[in-house]
């Protein structure tokens, strides 16, 4: 009986799930450290570790790199906190129309953003020309740190703005009218009352945006020029035009891994000695703006929201110019669309293809771990939660290169096929979506599952035809926003795709480096447009009009 109890079906299971994790994750791990103390004599060496710190050239992409993801941090912080808590205190006209906006904001890939700011602000902007010709003033260079700061900060305060409007709506009514009562109100009550409470949110986000800054290398590629910052370093090495070196590309990831695993730890210190629970017994009641404030915080809102979606409405308007080549011609057609869909025909089924089989496996693999997570919490289980959080803090790109290293030879060759780009969206985008199910399934009840064992249904049955029907609002609520993080991934499938696994996203970053822009916007316009209705998806099968994370 004891054996039959310690191998049921579920142990199967989580032994083939941490085996799977084993597989395509520890291992490709260990496969990048091996060879980042691999030496140019085959032996080992920490030569390339010494060269990246030694060396000028590459140690001041470090600094780069701190430079652009901190300031990002805190101007995502300065402006998104403050937005959610006009947001969601008081009656902002249009709100429902603002939060769509701020989530396609956040969902487009980042260097989608930054060639759109490139058409309006670069040397031949479309402003930059307007007001030259206007004023004689030469606008400030978009190159460089501003213009990856510019682009990031207003890709990142959406995920600032989702995750404090998640913690308002955990705040006690109550909490705000005794403080009133005490004669603290306005920006007293904004610094005193709610940012206290929000800490511990404010600082998951804060890690959040730091990561996703830190890992972006698409934005500094098109407009960073000659500011040169970590990510583009390990893409360089690992894929440039004019030489590679694998070794000193592994040293480098190794360098980013360690950095960020140090990140998310000090965040995880600070939120622990913030920690503590809210639960809205009278959630907060939005009032109705008057007078100045009412007018600032109206304009506030509608500029922040305007400028951040400005480069999606003139890609969107980009995208019905003529076009020749790299040149645009006057007047309006479909011709982007007609040309950019035969030269990438295969990027629009390829991206459902490839991203509806990560999908599935997501979901399916993450009902599985919440439920031994919550139910069945043993030193394995506990094991597989924690390496499951590893690609949290670990840089797309260097999951790319990971796998590569690991599946380029045999006896398991992965590369360049449709299996591999799976497996690095399932590795890159289970954390999330393992937290919501967590969440989840720690509210339904275990005497409900309990009752159905004492009904005679065993264990799994019990799961699958219970457990997982309650679940399934939560279920398909973080399958559509898992789907939208799917379909834009740029900076593993960059690594990982070949001619015959293009997505859309890869396809557009091909056109933009091309020059072909006029296509490249028509793609980004079918691409935002999936993004639009897997919103409104989740909108109507959540059954509410406002998103949190």
């Amino acid at each position: 009986m004891a054996r039959k109890k310690l191998f049921d079906g579920w142990t199967v299971v989580y032994l083939a799930i941490f085996a799977a994790y084993a597989l395509f994750l520890i291992y490709p791990m260990f496969t990048i450290l091996q060879n980042s103390v691999v030496g140019e004599n085959g032996g080992f060496s920490l030569e390339w570790f010494a060269k990246f710190f030694s060396t000028k050239y590459y140690s001041e992409t470090l600094l780069h790199s701190f430079n652009v993801t901190i300031c990002t941090t805190v101007l995502s912080l300065i402006i998104g906190v403050p937005l959610a808590y006009f947001y969601n205190l008081y009656e902002i006209k249009g709100k429902s129309v603002i939060q769509v906006l701020i989530i396609l904001c956040s969902m487009s890939a980042p260097f989608i953003g930054a060639y759109a700011w490139i058409q309006l602000l670069g040397r031949s902007g479309i402003v930059t020309r307007f007001i030259q010709d206007l004023t004689g003033i030469t606008m400030p260079n978009i190159y460089g740190f501003n213009g990856i700061l510019l682009v990031l900060t207003l890709q990142l305060y959406p995920l600032v703005f989702l995750y404090v409007s998640g913690a308002l709506k955990n705040i006690d009514h109550s909490l705000l009218e005794a403080s009133e009562n005490l004669g603290c109100t306005g920006i007293r009550r904004f610094f005193k009352v709610i940012i206290p409470l929000c800490m511990p949110t404010i600082l998951a986000a804060a890690l959040l945006v730091f990561m996703r800054a830190f890992a972006d290398f698409g934005t500094p590629l098109l407009i960073g020029e000659g500011y040169r910052v970590f990510p583009v370093e390990i893409y360089t090495q690992f894929l440039g035009e004019t030489g590679t070196n694998y070794n000193f590309a592994a040293a480098i990831s190794v360098i980013a891994i360690i950095i960020t695993a140090f990140i998310f730890l000090i965040q995880k210190l600070l939120s622990s000695r913030f920690a503590f629970t809210m639960n809205a017994l009278h959630p907060i009641e939005r009032k109705k703006p008057k007078g100045l404030s009412g007018f600032f915080m109206h304009f506030y809102t509608y500029v922040v929201v305007g400028l951040a979606f400005l480069p999606q409405i003139y890609i969107v308007y980009q995208s019905f110019q003529n076009t020749s080549g790299k040149l645009f011609k006057p007047g309006y057609s479909l011709s982007s669309y007609k040309t950019a869909l035969q030269r990438m025909g295969d990027a629009i089924p390829n991206t459902f293809i490839i991203g509806g089989l990560a999908l599935v496996a997501v979901v399916f693999i993450a009902i599985l771990i919440s439920y031994f997570v919550v139910r069945r919490s043993n030193v394995i289980t506990q094991a597989i939660d924690t390496i499951s959080m590893l690609p949290y803090i670990i840089p797309g790109s260097v999951v790319g290169i990971a796998l590569v290293m690991a599946f380029n030879k045999k006896p398991v060759i992965l590369t360049g096929t449709v299996g591999i780009m799976v497996i690095a969206l399932c590795i890159r985008r289970l954390p999330y979506t393992i937290r919501s199910s967590v969440a989840t399934l720690q509210q339904i009840p275990l005497t409900t599952e309990e009752a159905a064992i004492s009904l005679g249904a065993s264990k799994m049955k019990t799961f699958f035809q219970i457990t997982v029907p309650m679940m399934s609002n939560g279920i398909i609520s973080g399958a559509i926003l898992s789907w939208v993080t799917i379909i834009t991934e740029l900076s593993t499938a960059i690594i990982l795709y070949n001619s015959k696994t293009i997505t859309l996203t890869l396809a557009v970053y091909t056109f933009v480096t091309r020059g072909n822009y006029g296509y490249a916007a028509a793609l980004a316009t079918v691409l935002t447009a999936f993004t639009m209705i897997s919103l409104l998806i989740f909108m109507k099968f959540s059954k509410s009009k406002e998103i949190t994370f």
